[in-house]
C-alpha cells in the first residue's frame, strides 16, 4: 500500500530507480498493480480494459493499439480483445489483469496474492508464466503471498515479515536451508523441532542435549552460550530411514511410527522421536519400498549439517 501510494509511510524513504517517491501521487508513480480479485472493468471489453491506463497517460490511438496487442500476446490472449471479462475463465481474467499491469511499461509491478482465487494446477502454471514474463521483460515485481511454496518458486529474494518486521531477507535457497531464527524455520516449509539445551559450542558446531537425554550435533544459529535452551530444526526430507546405510557422522535415533500417509510421490511418515510426537519423515515412493505400520519401532538418521540449533 505504501509502495503504491495509498498509504503514507510514517518514516523512511521509498525510492524507485533512485528517485524518491514518498510525495508522488499514486497515478504518477508509474507502477502496475495486479489484484487477487482481478479488478477488471466488467462493462469494458478486454481491449478497452487495457486501453484505459494508456488513455489516462494521453497516448494516441495507434500507439495504444500497438501496446495492447503486444501485452495480450505476452500473456497468450491475443484472440480475446473483443470479449468482456464475464466471458472469460478465472485464469483468463488473471492473464488480462496481468497484461493491463504491463501494458504501459511500468518500472515496477505490485502483485497482491494474484493467484489466490485459482485452482492448484492453474495456480502453479501461472506461477511459471509470471516468472518467465519477469525474466523476459526485466521488470521488478514485488509479490505478496502467504503461500510459502509460491514464494520459493517465484522469487529471486524473499522477505519474511512477522509483526511488521523483516525477519530475514534472502534468496529462496538461503531462506530454506539457512533460516536465521526459529520463526523463519517454522514458517518456510515443513520443519521438525526437537527441544534441548546447548551442551557445547565451538565455531560452527553445537552439541545439544535433547530433553530425552540424547546428544546430537547441529549448526548453531542465534545461540551464543552453553546452557542456553534451543530448538533444533531438521527438514523432513533430510531424515533417512535405515540410517545404517548412511555415511559415518550421521546421527541415529530410535523412533516409533505413529502414522503413515500416502501422498502419491511421497509417503509422509509421522514418528515419535526423542520423546516428542509429530516428527515427520518424507520417503520417496519407490518400487519395493518397505511398508511401515503404526506402532513399528525403527531407526532414523540425518547428517549433523542438516540440523540447525536455533533460538527456542
Amino acid at each position: 500500500m505504501m509502495l503504491a501510494g495509498f498509504e503514507t509511510a510514517t518514516h523512511g524513504e521509498i525510492t524507485l530507480d533512485g528517485r524518491p517517491i514518498n510525495q508522488v501521487p499514486p497515478h504518477k508513480r508509474g507502477i502496475g498493480m495486479v489484484f487477487q480479485n482481478y479488478a477488471l472493468f466488467p462493462h469494458m471489453t478486454v481491449g478497452e480494459n487495457l486501453s484505459f491506463p494508456l488513455e489516462v497517460r494521453g497516448l494516441g490511438k495507434p500507439e495504444r493499439e500497438e501496446k495492447i496487442k503486444r501485452a495480450l500476446d505476452m500473456v497468450q490472449m491475443g484472440a480475446f480483445a473483443a470479449r468482456r471479462p464475464a466471458q472469460l475463465s478465472g485464469g483468463q481474467q488473471q492473464r488480462i489483469a496481468l497484461a493491463r499491469a504491463l501494458v504501459f511499461d511500468p518500472k515496477l509491478v505490485l502483485m497482491d496474492e494474484p493467484l489466490g482465487a485459482l485452482d492448484k494446477q492453474l495456480r502453479e502454471h501461472m506461477q511459471f508464466e509470471i516468472k518467465h514474463l519477469h525474466e523476459s521483460l526485466g521488470i521488478t515485481v514485488v509479490y505478496v503471498t502467504h503461500d510459502q511454496g509460491e514464494a520459493l518458486t517465484m522469487s529471486d529474494r524473499v522477505a519474511v515479515f512477522n509483526d511488521g518486521r523483516i525477519q530475514q531477507l534472502a534468496p529462496p535457497a538461503d531462506l530454506y536451508e539457512r533460516p536465521e531464527n526459529s520463526f523463519v524455520a517454522g514458517f518456510i516449509g515443513e520443519n521438525n523441532k526437537l527441544m534441548g539445551v546447548i551442551e557445547d559450542l565451538s565455531g560452527d558446531k553445537a552439541t545439544v542435549r535433547l530433553t530425552s537425554g540424547e546428544l546430537i550435533d547441529a549448526t548453531p544459529v542465534n545461540v551464543r552460550e552453553k546452557g542456553q535452551k534451543t530448538l533444533v530444526s531438521i527438514r523432513p526430507e533430510r531424515v533417512e530411514f535405515k540410517p545404517a546405510m548412511m555415511p559415518d557422522g550421521a546421527h541415529t535415533l530410535d523412533a516409533t511410527v505413529t502414522e503413515v500417509i500416502y501422498m502419491g510421490d511421497i509417503l509422509r511418515v509421522v514418528l515419535r522421536v526423542a520423546g516428542q510426537d509429530g516428527f515427520v519423515m518424507k520417503m520417496r515412493n519407490t518400487l519395493g519400498q518397505t511398508k511401515l505400520a503404526p506402532g513399528e519401532a525403527i531407526k532414523v538418521g540425518w547428517h549433523p549439517q542438516d540440523a540447525r540449533a536455533l533460538d527456542p
